[in-house]
């Protein structure tokens, strides 16, 4: 028996990547993932409810909603980061620094290494109202 409701559910808010469009196919994974765990920790209404198989088996809950993947050129990523700061978006970053770094205190300390305009961003996470989020990606095409 279906538990989905008829009805497509609209959100008001949007959760996106922008990753930078010269990345490695393994790296726009890992980048993807470093970068969505940000969100998923710091903002709970993105979290839906623990799921659970037929058997009774439990897994851990997941975002409510999809995460849209865009990808752009360094130009394009750093004028989103901008953006992003303009509004003041809870965002995720991932820099080119942090893959020849191997555990979180030193990616925290690749980044505060690095004024602000001077980031070598390859990722960004967003999460807002779709509109917001939709201005921040301008010029950002959908992931292939």
């Amino acid at each position: 028996m279906s538990t989905q409701s008829p009805e497509p559910v609209r959100f008001d808010t949007k959760i996106a990547v922008l990753l930078r469009e010269d990345l490695e196919p393994w790296q726009r994974l890992n980048v993807t993932a470093f970068l969505v765990s940000g969100l998923g920790t710091q903002l709970p209404e993105v979290i839906g409810e623990p799921y659970e198989d037929a058997d009774g088996v439990s897994y851990l809950p997941m975002f409510r909603q999809p995460v849209l993947i865009f990808e752009g050129t360094k130009e394009t990523l750093t004028a989103a980061h901008s953006r992003t700061l303009s509004r003041a978006l809870p965002r995720a970053l991932f820099t080119s620094d942090l893959f020849a770094t191997g555990h979180d205190r030193d990616n925290r300390a690749a980044v505060k290494a690095v004024p602000t305009a001077e980031l070598d961003l390859v990722g960004l996470a967003v999460y807002g109202p779709r509109n917001a989020v939709d201005k921040v990606l301008k010029g950002a095409r959908m992931h292939p």
